[in-house]
């Protein structure tokens, strides 16, 4: 009875107006908290010389960012002879600069260059480097986090799985690390 009286007090007009707000609001609550980059992607295939072996992207991310390893991980990084520790400082070593700095270095001749290095340890599973993709990825990096990192690369990178070469992994982080001093 009570929501009948409610409805008889309130203007049809203003009533009107207040469902289409809320409405608006929900939907738009909606579309922000689960909007994720439904193009981004999942699985990583960790490639060492001639082991392989795959994780999620979450998996890394979570290594990464609190040095927390699960079983899976940990074996991978023991076949494979890594120190963890350097392979968590090279996925998330940035090249910290301008957020429209980068965004403009990746449109300029030094672009190519700088994703051709990325794309040395990040690709798609083909092995072909997908520059336009790669592009894409550390564009989406940047206006997220204002920096470029492996991690971000592979967390944007517009395509299910993605191959990560380890082996390569420290060499091209020692590249960027003398690139990012520079900028």
């Amino acid at each position: 009875m009570q929501i009948y009286q409610l409805f008889n007090r309130l203007n049809s007009r203003k009533f009107a107006k207040l469902l289409t707000q809320t409405v608006a609001l929900g939907v738009g609550a909606i579309v922000l908290f689960s909007t994720t980059n439904a193009n981004a992607a999942e699985q990583v295939i960790l490639k060492y010389g001639t082991f392989q072996g795959q994780i999620s992207v979450e998996e890394l991310s979570q290594f990464t960012e609190t040095g927390k390893t699960t079983p899976t991980l940990t074996a991978y990084l023991q076949a494979a002879k890594q120190d963890p520790a350097l392979a968590r400082k090279a996925l998330k070593a940035p090249i910290k600069a301008d957020p429209g700095f980068l965004d403009s270095l990746l449109s300029s001749w030094a672009g190519p260059i700088l994703v051709n290095q990325i794309g040395e340890v990040v690709h798609p599973p083909t092995g072909q480097l997908d520059q336009q993709a790669l592009r894409s990825a550390l564009s989406a990096s940047i206006k997220q986090k204002g920096e470029v990192t492996l991690l971000g690369a592979i967390q944007n990178y517009p395509n299910t799985s993605v191959e990560l070469e380890g082996d390569r992994l420290i060499s091209v982080y020692e590249r960027l690390s003398r690139l990012a001093e520079l900028l």
